[in-house]
């Protein structure tokens, strides 16, 4: 029995640490993401920073990306900038990749 639970604990351990990684990535996409609408809006260096912190914060309203997209579809119409859903669930994917990218580099 003991390699069961051994084996058990070792797919526990990996589910917890994909769901870690996914975490970061989901994160960073969210900050890219953020600082990118920010400089569609026009904002300086400091409000870019606070602004991609609080589309990070935005993602914790719900499951799934739709509080992100509502929370820069929103902004974005606020500033006065035209932009469809589907253009911001395109920067989120080019984002993702981005943000995967740069987990994996500075893991490596």
């Amino acid at each position: 029995m003991s390699a069961f639970d051994d084996r058990e604990r070792a797919f526990e351990t990996k589910f917890a640490r994909d769901q870690e990684v996914q975490f970061r990535i989901t994160a960073r996409r969210n900050r890219l993401v953020g600082e990118w609408a920010a400089e569609r809006m026009g904002l300086t260096p400091e409000e870019t920073d606070a602004y991609a912190k609080a589309v990070v914060q935005a993602d914790f309203e719900e499951a799934g990306d739709e509080d992100v997209i509502r929370k820069l579809a929103g902004d974005l119409t606020a500033a006065s900038v035209e932009i469809s859903d589907a253009e911001i669930r395109s920067v989120l994917n080019d984002k993702t990749a981005e943000a995967r990218r740069q987990f994996m580099d500075s893991q490596g």
